[in-house]
């Protein structure tokens, strides 16, 4: 029990991540929660498939701001969160990660002085060229509470002024997700069986940021570098990323490899749980790999997660890093994942939900 009234704490979500993220805490707030969903990522099967596949209640309002541009998207949420919060005003209001949702959450509350709680604050990539950096700079100053994942978060927050009464290290939410979700070992058996490969041989890879498929080199040495692996990859083509091939006329480099359509998240898990290695691009990626122990390549310039560089994940440029990295992990493969099996997630453990939870409430009396 939350101590909370029914429906009193929003939580505001636009994307998958945040569904799977936030989805322990809606749960764990029983009645108290009012879910309201912006849109941001538009898919035909939200119609509440993909809410209860998660385990979270449907949501109670949809905005529905739907594609558009970043500035169009953040004003016509934060607008019609504006509405909402002062027809209906509730005791806290709770975002997560770096979407544009996350700002506009964070405006709407800011403008009608409700709580703010923004649950995995204080990330930084120290990339001004990421819009993703600017939303979590924006929503950790307005917040009343920052939940950090990690001390290292803790640590971003303080060296920017902000107090530290307002924050709380939690963990992050992801690892009670990727355990709760995880499918049983005959299951993910039956997925492996599904895409044609079998466990510790093939790789799994995923490609989506603009720095990666907008830019026509960088897309072309990766799609390479994915080719020469002596592996099978399997590659869940984004949407974006389909794009970006057909424009450029890169159908021909996706011939060796195995390109299928985005998959749903557990079976996602099952795959990334069973590869030998993976290799993406993917915020979220970065952390789920220290929940289930395999090694990681981060094509990115820069991350705002360093706690699992040298660890689980190594950070490389488009180009031949990443062959190169990924033969000397197949190299000795049995060495590497009996190793990453020993180690914690510096995320921590399942409990970042009571956590969260703890902190909503805290934010409501304080």
């Amino acid at each position: 029990m939350t101590e909370l009234p029914s429906r009193s704490v929003a939580v505001v979500l636009g994307t998958r991540p945040e569904i799977i993220k936030l989805a322990g805490t809606v749960r764990l707030l029983g009645d108290a929660a009012r879910v309201i969903y912006t849109g941001q990522h538009y898919d035909p099967e939200l119609s509440g498939v993909f809410f209860d596949e998660f385990g979270m209640h449907r949501p109670d309002v949809h905005i529905g701001i739907g594609a558009e541009r970043r500035g169009t998207q953040i004003g016509r949420a934060t607008a019609g969160l504006d509405e909402l919060f002062s027809q209906d005003r509730p005791l806290a209001v709770v975002v997560q990660g770096d979407t544009n949702t996350v700002a506009a959450g964070a405006l709407a509350a800011n403008a009608t002085g409700i709580p703010l709680v923004h649950v995995e604050a204080g990330l930084r990539s120290f990339d001004r060229r990421m819009p993703e950096e600017h939303n979590r700079v924006i929503t950790d100053h307005l917040s009343d509470r920052c939940l950090a994942a990690t001390a290292a978060n803790r640590e971003n927050l303080l060296a920017e002024r902000i107090d530290d009464e307002r924050i709380v290290i939690t963990g992050n939410t992801i690892v009670e997700a990727v355990q709760r979700l995880m499918p049983e070992p005959e299951v993910r058996r039956e997925t492996l069986s599904r895409f044609g490969v079998e466990p510790n041989r093939f790789v799994l890879s995923t490609f989506h940021r603009p720095e990666n498929v907008d830019d026509p080199a960088n897309l072309s040495a990766i799609l390479d570098q994915l080719a020469s692996i002596p592996l099978p990859v399997i590659l869940p083509l984004h949407p974006r990323t389909v794009r970006r091939i057909e424009e450029f006329d890169m159908g021909t480099a996706l011939s060796s490899l195995v390109v299928v359509d985005p998959v749903g998240y557990r079976d996602f898990l099952a795959l990334g749980s069973e590869a030998a290695l993976l290799i993406s691009d993917s915020g979220g990626v970065q952390e789920e790999v220290s929940v289930y122990k395999r090694p990681l390549i981060v094509v990115r310039r820069s991350t705002e997660r360093p706690e699992v560089l040298g660890t689980f994940a190594e950070l490389v440029d488009p180009g031949p890093a990443i062959g190169a990295t990924a033969n000397d992990w197949l190299g000795d493969l049995e060495q590497l994942h009996r190793g990453l099996s020993q180690l914690p997630s510096p995320y921590g453990d399942s409990t970042a939900p009571q956590s969260t939870v703890d902190a909503i409430v805290e934010a409501v009396h304080a």
